[in-house]
Order: C-alpha cells, then structure tokens, then sequence
C-alpha cells in the first residue's frame, strides 16, 4: 500500500504544509504525520477528502505509487459503496437532509450511526430497485424550482450513466451539496458540465474524483408553489440540443 507515501508527495507537489492539510481534513497535524509514516490511516470520509483536495481517485491514492507512476485518468468501474437506513418492516427509507444538516452530511453520508440519526420518510409511487436521499436545496440558481425545495433523488452508483440535461445534486468535496444539470463529458474530457436553469450563473466543470455521491433528480416536494414571473416553457429536445451546441461552444473558445 502506497497511501502514507501517496499523502506526503501529493503535499508536498502542492507546496502545502502537514498543519494545512490537517485544519482542511479537521484533524491534529500530528494525524498528518502518522499517515504519512504509516503509523495511522484515514479513515473512509477522511480519505475521500485527501482524493477531493488533491484531484486524484481512491484507488490511486491508495494503491498506485503516485510519485512514479503518476495518476491515471477517470475509470467508471470505482465501486461506490451506500450507507442505507431501514425502517421497522426491513424497508428502505428516505434519509432527509436539510440545508442545516448539509454540512455534516459531507462527513457523515457513510456512516450508518449518523445516517440514522437524520428524519426518514417514505414516498408512494417510487420503484423499489432504488435507494433515495431527499436534499433540500438553497439559492436561485435552479429556478423555478424554489429555494427549500425537497429534490428526491436516486443513487447513481456509475457516473458513466450520468445522462445530459438530467437533473441531479451532487455531494462534493469542495462545492458540497449543488442541485444542477449535468453533462456528461467523462470520455471526451474526464469531467462532468455543471449547469444552472437560471442563466444568471455560469456553468463549470468538476472532476469526478471531487464527487463523492450523484443522486438522480426524480421529483420534488415543496411548500410553496413556483411565482408566475419564474414560469417557463417546457425544455424540448431541440433545446437541450441547442443548450449542448452552446456549451460545445464555450469550451472550445476556453481551450
């Protein structure tokens, strides 16, 4: 295993002290130090965030020796593995986390203690061959979908199956928890296209190494109902087209 030493090089690579590192993962600068010297390992969302800050994947993190062999680009087949809350009758709920809750959730959405700790609920008409997470969601950039909205979402255990202009929130690692739609870029770029409804925010790409969890977008609950000013037509298929041809577009006049 080359995590200890994996640790030190990419810190170093990224001129950053061990008491930077540790105030980013919340830990002493001393458990900086152990894992480094391998006295001591991460643990899961303490790894996951290493990968994030220093955009490398779990597996190369810990497997590859990164100081010679260097990293390797996105691979589809990393398993991702979900922490589910059951219900009295052994059946899966629908784990609620808050704007308040969102925060904790970066460090908790694998642990099964904290996952049970969260509100669960359960919704009719959904399929049974899915796991769901209710996000509730800030901010304007999705409109008209309103802040304090609910977004039910399914697990995606594959980014690979993530499909352009589907809605989805994400739980990053630097962005934390965003409700955006997405286009899928893995094969062509090695990341995924970030995109807001309301074209006051500009779209943006992440790697998926920064991506700890996608939840597809497959409905929503909200205690208030949309303004008739944020009303807008029904997105076609020729404008998703034309959105796509547009963001075609912009990243090759960046490149």
């Amino acid at each position: 295993m080359n995590l200890g030493k994996n640790i030190r090089f990419l810190r170093k690579s990224s001129a950053m002290t061990q008491e930077e590192l540790s105030e980013r993962l919340g830990v002493k600068r001393t458990m900086i130090s152990a894992y480094e010297d391998g006295r001591s390992e991460p643990k899961l969302p303490s790894l996951q965030k290493v990968a994030s800050i220093f955009n490398v994947s779990l597996d190369d993190l810990i497997e590859r020796d990164l100081e010679t062999q260097g990293k390797r680009t996105f691979q589809s087949a990393e398993t991702r593995i979900l922490t589910v809350t059951l219900d009295k009758k052994e059946e899966e709920t629908i784990p609620m986390i808050s704007q308040k809750a969102s925060a904790g959730y970066l460090n908790g959405y694998s642990d099964p203690e904290y996952m049970e700790q969260l509100p669960q609920f359960n919704l009719p008409n959904l399929p049974r061959n899915a796991s769901y997470r209710g996000f509730e969601i800030s901010g304007d950039s999705m409109l008209p979908i309103l802040p304090g909205t609910v977004i039910i979402g399914s697990f995606i255990d594959d980014f690979q199956n993530v499909k352009s202009g589907k809605t989805y929130v994400l739980v990053t690692g630097t962005e934390g928890i965003v409700y955006k739609r997405l286009f899928n870029y893995l094969e062509e770029k090695g990341t995924l296209l970030l995109v807001s409804d309301n074209e006051q925010y500009k779209p943006y790409e992440i790697a998926p190494e920064d991506v700890l969890e996608i939840w597809e977008a497959k409905a929503f609950i909200s205690t208030e109902f949309p303004h008739p000013k944020d009303k807008k037509e029904k997105v076609t298929l020729e404008d998703l087209s034309e959105m796509i041809s547009d963001l075609k577009s912009e990243i090759i006049r960046q490149r």
